[in-house]
């Protein structure tokens, strides 16, 4: 399942760090290959990671304010707080699925717990 974070409204021309998020992914999994070769819109920059529950991937819209992640759920919601602690406290950040079968808003300070409290609640 492929689940997004994305930063919702205007970002005032706000982007991520993209070294700061290779950081935190790489500080979570040893195992991880990075792909910059822009491959498209939604693929300007991937990270292949192996997991706890196997392989999986992240990739970042060529924006910057979005990030799609092909993940088990609790890795996806580790990934949404990351989004979070590194886009300004003023950007609302929605964490989703693909589907849309939830939307959930991830306030600034937000734990993993809480936010998986409320995508277990809406979904």
């Amino acid at each position: 399942m492929t689940f997004l974070a994305v930063v919702e409204g205007d970002v005032g021309g706000w982007r991520i760090d993209r070294d700061a998020l290779t950081d935190a992914i790489r500080a979570r999994w040893s195992e991880v290959a990075i792909d910059s070769m822009h491959r498209g819109e939604v693929r300007s920059l991937t990270w292949e990671i192996e997991t706890e529950n196997g392989p999986g991937e992240a990739y970042l819209h060529e924006d910057g304010t979005c990030l799609y992640m092909d993940v088990w759920e609790e890795d996806a919601i580790w990934l949404a707080i990351v989004f979070r602690r590194l886009a300004p406290m003023s950007l609302d950040l929605v964490f989703c699925d693909e589907g849309y079968t939830f939307d959930v808003r991830v306030r600034a300070g937000m734990t993993e717990a809480e936010l998986t409290d409320l995508v277990n609640a809406v979904g």
